[in-house]
Protein backbone atom coordinates (compact mmCIF):
# COMPACT_ATOMS: atom_id res chain seq x y z
CA UNK A 1 0.00 0.00 0.00
CA UNK A 2 2.76 2.44 0.87
CA UNK A 3 4.76 1.91 -2.77
CA UNK A 4 1.35 2.04 -4.28
CA UNK A 5 0.75 5.38 -2.22
CA UNK A 6 4.08 6.90 -3.26
CA UNK A 7 3.99 6.37 -7.15
CA UNK A 8 0.37 7.65 -7.16
CA UNK A 9 1.32 10.72 -5.07
CA UNK A 10 4.50 11.72 -7.47
CA UNK A 11 2.09 11.64 -10.35
CA UNK A 12 -0.16 13.63 -8.57
CA UNK A 13 2.18 15.98 -7.15
CA UNK A 14 3.09 16.61 -10.39
CA UNK A 15 0.08 18.04 -11.30
CA UNK A 16 -0.60 19.90 -8.90
CA UNK A 17 2.90 21.99 -9.34
CA UNK A 18 2.00 22.01 -12.97
CA UNK A 19 -1.51 22.99 -12.20
CA UNK A 20 -0.16 25.48 -9.90
CA UNK A 21 1.88 26.95 -12.96
CA UNK A 22 -1.15 27.53 -15.17
CA UNK A 23 -3.50 29.24 -11.75
CA UNK A 24 -0.48 31.61 -11.62
CA UNK A 25 -0.04 32.48 -15.52
CA UNK A 26 -3.93 32.43 -15.62
CA UNK A 27 -4.03 34.78 -12.93
CA UNK A 28 -6.42 33.10 -10.70
CA UNK A 29 -4.56 33.06 -7.98
CA UNK A 30 -7.33 35.59 -6.33
CA UNK A 31 -10.02 33.82 -8.37
CA UNK A 32 -11.29 33.44 -4.73
CA UNK A 33 -9.91 36.06 -2.29
CA UNK A 34 -10.16 33.80 0.80
CA UNK A 35 -8.87 30.39 2.02
CA UNK A 36 -9.69 27.54 2.32
CA UNK A 37 -12.96 27.88 0.75
CA UNK A 38 -14.22 30.27 -1.86
CA UNK A 39 -16.54 33.03 -0.19
CA UNK A 40 -16.55 31.15 2.58
CA UNK A 41 -17.90 27.83 0.25
CA UNK A 42 -16.98 25.00 -0.58
CA UNK A 43 -17.08 25.38 -4.14
CA UNK A 44 -17.66 28.15 -6.66
CA UNK A 45 -21.21 26.94 -7.54
CA UNK A 46 -22.32 27.46 -4.28
CA UNK A 47 -20.71 31.10 -4.19
CA UNK A 48 -21.81 32.05 -7.45
CA UNK A 49 -23.53 34.95 -6.46
CA UNK A 50 -21.11 36.48 -4.47
CA UNK A 51 -19.22 35.79 -7.41
CA UNK A 52 -21.19 37.25 -9.39
CA UNK A 53 -20.87 40.73 -7.41
CA UNK A 54 -17.41 40.76 -7.46
CA UNK A 55 -17.78 40.62 -11.32
CA UNK A 56 -20.08 43.41 -11.50
CA UNK A 57 -18.22 45.74 -9.24
CA UNK A 58 -14.69 45.14 -10.74
CA UNK A 59 -15.25 43.46 -14.47
CA UNK A 60 -11.75 43.49 -14.90
CA UNK A 61 -10.72 42.33 -11.68
CA UNK A 62 -9.33 39.19 -10.31
CA UNK A 63 -12.86 37.04 -9.60
CA UNK A 64 -14.98 35.55 -12.33
CA UNK A 65 -16.63 31.83 -12.02
CA UNK A 66 -14.08 30.64 -14.17
CA UNK A 67 -10.94 31.89 -12.41
CA UNK A 68 -12.47 30.77 -9.03
CA UNK A 69 -13.25 27.21 -10.36
CA UNK A 70 -9.08 26.61 -11.57
CA UNK A 71 -7.58 28.09 -8.00
CA UNK A 72 -10.30 25.95 -6.32
CA UNK A 73 -9.79 22.97 -8.23
CA UNK A 74 -6.10 23.46 -7.08
CA UNK A 75 -6.45 23.20 -3.95
CA UNK A 76 -8.84 20.25 -3.96
CA UNK A 77 -5.94 18.17 -6.04
CA UNK A 78 -3.61 19.81 -3.36
CA UNK A 79 -5.95 18.38 -0.65
CA UNK A 80 -6.22 14.89 -2.01
CA UNK A 81 -2.11 14.92 -2.17
CA UNK A 82 -1.94 16.10 1.36
CA UNK A 83 -4.59 12.77 2.24
CA UNK A 84 -2.20 10.32 0.52
CA UNK A 85 1.11 11.86 2.00
CA UNK A 86 -0.78 11.78 5.76
CA UNK A 87 -1.65 8.39 5.06
CA UNK A 88 2.07 7.19 3.85
CA UNK A 89 2.98 9.17 7.56
CA UNK A 90 0.41 7.41 9.75
CA UNK A 91 1.69 4.05 7.93
CA UNK A 92 5.30 4.50 8.85
CA UNK A 93 4.38 5.25 12.73
CA UNK A 94 3.15 1.58 13.01
CA UNK A 95 6.32 0.30 10.94
CA UNK A 96 4.72 -0.97 7.44
CA UNK A 97 6.91 1.64 5.07
CA UNK A 98 9.27 -0.13 3.30
CA UNK A 99 12.71 -0.64 5.16
CA UNK A 100 14.67 1.71 2.02
CA UNK A 101 12.95 4.50 3.81
CA UNK A 102 13.91 6.04 6.88
CA UNK A 103 11.08 5.80 9.49
CA UNK A 104 11.24 9.71 9.81
CA UNK A 105 10.98 10.81 6.02
CA UNK A 106 7.21 10.51 5.70
CA UNK A 107 6.31 12.50 8.65
CA UNK A 108 8.94 15.27 7.57
CA UNK A 109 6.90 14.97 3.96
CA UNK A 110 3.86 15.91 5.89
CA UNK A 111 4.90 19.13 7.77
CA UNK A 112 6.30 20.44 4.27
CA UNK A 113 2.95 19.68 3.11
CA UNK A 114 1.20 21.44 6.26
CA UNK A 115 3.73 24.08 5.21
CA UNK A 116 3.05 24.51 1.49
CA UNK A 117 -0.87 24.66 2.83
CA UNK A 118 0.30 27.42 4.97
CA UNK A 119 2.13 29.26 1.93
CA UNK A 120 -1.31 28.68 -0.17
CA UNK A 121 -3.17 30.58 2.21
CA UNK A 122 -0.62 33.23 2.78
CA UNK A 123 -0.53 33.44 -1.38
CA UNK A 124 -4.26 34.70 -1.30
CA UNK A 125 -4.44 36.17 1.99
CA UNK A 126 -1.40 38.50 1.24
CA UNK A 127 -2.40 39.22 -1.67
CA UNK A 128 0.38 37.65 -4.23
CA UNK A 129 3.57 39.19 -2.61
CA UNK A 130 6.31 37.79 -4.55
CA UNK A 131 8.04 36.40 -1.72
CA UNK A 132 5.52 34.23 -0.48
CA UNK A 133 4.00 33.60 -4.21
CA UNK A 134 8.10 32.23 -5.21
CA UNK A 135 7.99 30.19 -1.63
CA UNK A 136 5.29 28.45 -2.61
CA UNK A 137 6.19 27.47 -5.81
CA UNK A 138 9.72 26.67 -3.96
CA UNK A 139 7.30 24.36 -1.91
CA UNK A 140 5.55 22.60 -4.67
CA UNK A 141 9.53 21.72 -6.31
CA UNK A 142 10.39 20.95 -2.98
CA UNK A 143 7.37 17.84 -2.23
CA UNK A 144 7.89 16.87 -6.07
CA UNK A 145 11.79 16.45 -5.47
CA UNK A 146 10.84 14.82 -2.17
CA UNK A 147 8.65 12.28 -2.95
CA UNK A 148 10.30 11.34 -6.62
CA UNK A 149 13.69 10.50 -4.23
CA UNK A 150 11.35 8.16 -2.00
CA UNK A 151 10.12 6.51 -5.30
CA UNK A 152 13.48 5.52 -5.99
CA UNK A 153 14.47 4.82 -3.06
CA UNK A 154 11.79 2.12 -2.93
CA UNK A 155 12.05 0.59 -6.90
CA UNK A 156 15.62 1.40 -7.90
CA UNK A 157 18.77 -0.35 -7.14
CA UNK A 158 22.22 1.82 -6.29
CA UNK A 159 25.50 1.68 -8.53
CA UNK A 160 28.95 3.02 -8.06
CA UNK A 161 30.19 5.95 -9.49
CA UNK A 162 33.36 7.76 -9.70
CA UNK A 163 33.51 10.68 -7.16
CA UNK A 164 33.95 13.15 -10.06
CA UNK A 165 30.14 12.25 -11.00
CA UNK A 166 28.82 12.06 -7.80
CA UNK A 167 30.15 15.93 -7.00
CA UNK A 168 29.27 17.32 -10.41
CA UNK A 169 25.53 15.59 -10.20
CA UNK A 170 25.36 17.36 -6.69
CA UNK A 171 26.45 20.63 -7.84
CA UNK A 172 24.16 20.22 -10.95
CA UNK A 173 21.46 19.54 -8.60
CA UNK A 174 22.41 22.76 -6.79
CA UNK A 175 22.60 25.01 -9.57
CA UNK A 176 18.93 23.74 -11.08
CA UNK A 177 17.44 24.44 -7.56
CA UNK A 178 18.87 28.05 -8.06
CA UNK A 179 17.78 28.47 -11.44
CA UNK A 180 14.19 27.49 -10.31
CA UNK A 181 14.38 30.24 -7.50
CA UNK A 182 15.13 32.81 -10.10
CA UNK A 183 12.68 31.07 -12.35
CA UNK A 184 9.92 31.01 -9.65
CA UNK A 185 10.91 35.32 -9.27
CA UNK A 186 10.83 35.89 -12.47
CA UNK A 187 7.30 34.65 -13.09
CA UNK A 188 5.98 36.29 -9.58
CA UNK A 189 7.09 39.61 -10.58
CA UNK A 190 5.80 38.89 -14.28
CA UNK A 191 9.15 39.29 -15.52
CA UNK A 192 9.28 37.03 -18.16
CA UNK A 193 8.73 39.02 -21.37
CA UNK A 194 10.62 42.07 -19.83
CA UNK A 195 13.26 41.24 -22.84
CA UNK A 196 11.35 39.99 -25.72
CA UNK A 197 14.90 39.49 -27.94
CA UNK A 198 17.30 36.63 -27.37
CA UNK A 199 19.98 35.96 -27.29
CA UNK A 200 20.20 40.11 -26.82
CA UNK A 201 18.05 42.06 -24.17
CA UNK A 202 17.22 45.22 -25.68
CA UNK A 203 19.75 44.52 -28.08
CA UNK A 204 22.49 44.30 -25.68
CA UNK A 205 23.97 41.60 -23.93
CA UNK A 206 23.63 43.26 -20.79
CA UNK A 207 21.11 45.88 -20.71
CA UNK A 208 22.44 49.57 -19.73
CA UNK A 209 19.37 49.99 -17.44
CA UNK A 210 19.08 47.37 -15.02
CA UNK A 211 17.58 48.04 -11.26
CA UNK A 212 18.98 45.09 -8.69
CA UNK A 213 18.32 46.92 -5.56
CA UNK A 214 14.42 47.31 -6.45
CA UNK A 215 14.09 43.76 -8.46
CA UNK A 216 15.36 41.90 -5.85
CA UNK A 217 13.58 43.50 -2.55
CA UNK A 218 12.10 40.79 -1.13
CA UNK A 219 9.44 41.94 1.23
CA UNK A 220 7.13 44.37 -1.25
CA UNK A 221 3.87 43.76 -2.42
CA UNK A 222 3.76 42.79 -6.24
CA UNK A 223 4.66 45.66 -8.63
CA UNK A 224 5.66 47.96 -6.46
CA UNK A 225 9.03 49.22 -4.09
CA UNK A 226 9.18 48.48 -0.71
CA UNK A 227 8.23 52.04 -0.60
CA UNK A 228 5.28 51.67 -2.30
CA UNK A 229 6.29 53.09 -5.57
CA UNK A 230 5.51 51.22 -8.70
CA UNK A 231 8.50 48.80 -9.84
CA UNK A 232 10.04 50.41 -12.83
CA UNK A 233 11.17 48.31 -16.47
CA UNK A 234 14.65 48.64 -15.12
CA UNK A 235 13.66 46.41 -12.26
CA UNK A 236 12.09 43.85 -14.40
CA UNK A 237 14.77 43.78 -17.02
CA UNK A 238 17.51 43.39 -13.89
CA UNK A 239 15.01 40.15 -12.69
CA UNK A 240 15.14 38.60 -16.35
CA UNK A 241 18.91 39.65 -16.87
CA UNK A 242 19.95 37.56 -13.79
CA UNK A 243 17.71 34.49 -14.59
CA UNK A 244 18.88 34.46 -18.18
CA UNK A 245 22.76 34.52 -16.72
CA UNK A 246 21.45 31.91 -14.09
CA UNK A 247 20.33 29.52 -17.75
CA UNK A 248 23.74 29.87 -18.94
CA UNK A 249 25.20 28.56 -15.78
CA UNK A 250 22.88 25.69 -15.94
CA UNK A 251 23.50 24.67 -19.28
CA UNK A 252 27.38 24.50 -18.99
CA UNK A 253 27.05 22.73 -15.44
CA UNK A 254 24.46 20.28 -16.54
CA UNK A 255 25.78 19.74 -19.94
CA UNK A 256 28.89 18.68 -18.55
CA UNK A 257 27.53 16.19 -16.19
CA UNK A 258 25.44 14.85 -19.61
CA UNK A 259 28.90 14.36 -21.25
CA UNK A 260 30.47 12.60 -18.26
CA UNK A 261 27.37 10.03 -17.80
CA UNK A 262 27.74 9.80 -21.28
CA UNK A 263 31.17 8.50 -21.20
CA UNK A 264 30.75 5.93 -18.16
CA UNK A 265 28.61 2.94 -19.46
CA UNK A 266 26.49 2.01 -16.67
CA UNK A 267 25.36 5.65 -16.72
CA UNK A 268 25.18 6.27 -20.30
CA UNK A 269 21.27 6.43 -20.06
CA UNK A 270 20.92 8.90 -17.23
CA UNK A 271 23.25 10.84 -19.38
CA UNK A 272 20.59 10.97 -22.61
CA UNK A 273 17.91 11.29 -19.90
CA UNK A 274 19.65 14.48 -18.15
CA UNK A 275 20.70 15.97 -21.69
CA UNK A 276 17.06 15.76 -23.18
CA UNK A 277 15.59 17.38 -20.25
CA UNK A 278 18.12 19.94 -20.42
CA UNK A 279 17.99 20.37 -24.21
CA UNK A 280 14.06 20.35 -23.64
CA UNK A 281 14.00 23.38 -20.88
CA UNK A 282 16.13 25.62 -22.76
CA UNK A 283 14.19 25.53 -25.94
CA UNK A 284 11.30 25.99 -23.36
CA UNK A 285 12.87 28.70 -22.40
CA UNK A 286 13.70 30.65 -25.54
CA UNK A 287 10.91 29.65 -27.44
CA UNK A 288 8.66 31.55 -24.39
CA UNK A 289 10.37 34.69 -25.27
CA UNK A 290 10.33 34.43 -28.80
CA UNK A 291 6.59 33.62 -29.19
CA UNK A 292 5.45 36.07 -26.31
CA UNK A 293 5.12 33.55 -23.32
CA UNK A 294 2.16 31.22 -25.29
CA UNK A 295 0.46 29.63 -21.83
CA UNK A 296 1.06 25.81 -22.99
CA UNK A 297 4.64 26.64 -23.08
CA UNK A 298 4.93 28.42 -19.86
CA UNK A 299 2.98 25.85 -18.23
CA UNK A 300 5.64 23.39 -20.21
CA UNK A 301 8.69 25.34 -18.48
CA UNK A 302 7.12 24.99 -15.24
CA UNK A 303 6.52 21.19 -16.09
CA UNK A 304 10.52 20.82 -17.19
CA UNK A 305 12.11 22.52 -14.41
CA UNK A 306 10.25 20.10 -11.81
CA UNK A 307 11.02 17.01 -14.00
CA UNK A 308 15.23 18.18 -14.18
CA UNK A 309 15.36 19.18 -10.58
CA UNK A 310 14.12 15.79 -9.51
CA UNK A 311 15.55 13.29 -12.44
CA UNK A 312 19.30 15.05 -10.86
CA UNK A 313 18.16 14.49 -7.26
CA UNK A 314 17.38 11.14 -7.91
CA UNK A 315 19.93 10.28 -9.84
CA UNK A 316 22.64 11.42 -7.29
CA UNK A 317 20.72 8.78 -5.21
CA UNK A 318 21.49 5.80 -6.95
CA UNK A 319 24.75 6.83 -6.80
CA UNK A 320 26.80 4.48 -4.48
CA UNK A 321 28.22 6.46 -1.31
Amino acid sequence: MYKSLAWISLVLCFVVVTFGAYVRLTDAGLGCPDWPGCYGAVTPKQAAADIAKAVAENPTGPVTMGKAWNEMNHRYLAGVLGIFILIMAVISWIGKQPREIPRWFPTFLGLAVGMQAVFGMWTVTLLLKPAIVTGHLIGGMLIFTLLAWQCVRISAKKKSAPKVLKALTSLAALAVAGQIVLGGWVSTNYAALACTDFPKCHGQWKPEKMDFEHGFTIKRELGKTASGALLSRESLNAIHWIHRVGALFVTVIVGLLGVFLLRNKQWRGAGFAVLTLLALQVGLGIANIWLSLPLVLAVAHNGGAALLIAKLVTLRARMRA
